[in-house]
């Protein structure tokens, strides 16, 4: 079960019940252990309920419950907790990806406006790294791969093409907006906007 101990699986809410981030079972039962942070217990929409760690560690393992067994028995991995004394939301940037860059410009194809399937664009460097250009937000945009072959190594108007607009790094946003319930937590749903997006 040491794998289970060191996977993300633990999401971490605010004490105003805000997810702002995602933990390994190791780190949440150290949290609980020393009153930083209490489980819930979670049956549904209709019962939740906080958990200290004395009481948790005495909680049945119920089917479908991860666990880690230690000499006092098993117990039961947290889906979520709540760090006690934390109240703010941490502002994150989305980090610098094809996934990223393409939520960034909507889908859209910055040289055509067109929107895309995610499998009908590319990432196009505005200035080709053979010229310098570098992996940053300011030089990548969504295109469509049609037009990205058309422009090939050269600078944007060299192909007789134009931005639609000057790319720039996203906004922070509230990283309650940046968690996604990858491993399809049923518990994380009642506090996790968007599960697991390709």
């Amino acid at each position: 079960m040491i794998d289970i101990l060191n996977k993300a699986i633990v999401l971490v809410l605010n004490k105003n019940w805000q997810a702002i981030n995602v933990r390994t079972p190791a780190e949440a039962f150290c949290q609980m252990a020393t009153n930083v942070a209490t489980a819930l217990e979670i049956q549904g929409e209709d019962y939740i309920r906080p958990v200290t760690w004395e009481e948790w560690i005495t909680l049945p393992i119920r089917e479908g419950d991860n666990l880690v067994r230690t000499a006092r028995g098993a117990i039961r991995v947290p889906t979520v907790i709540v760090a006690l004394n934390y109240a703010k939301v941490p502002k994150k940037r989305p980090k610098l990806s094809t996934r990223g860059v393409r939520e960034r410009d909507g889908n859209r194809c910055q040289y055509t406006g067109r929107v895309l399937h995610p499998d009908e664009g590319s990432l196009d460097h505005v200035v080709p790294r053979s010229r310098g250009g570098e992996n940053t937000w300011e030089n990548l945009v969504w295109s469509s791969k049609q037009v990205n072959a058309r422009k090939g190594n050269r600078l944007p108007h060299e192909a007789g093409l134009a931005l639609l607009s000057v790319p720039r790094a996203p906004k922070e946003l509230p990283v309650t907006l940046l968690i996604r319930n990858s491993h399809d937590i049923a518990d994380w749903e009642l506090f996790v906007k968007d599960k697991a997006a390709s």
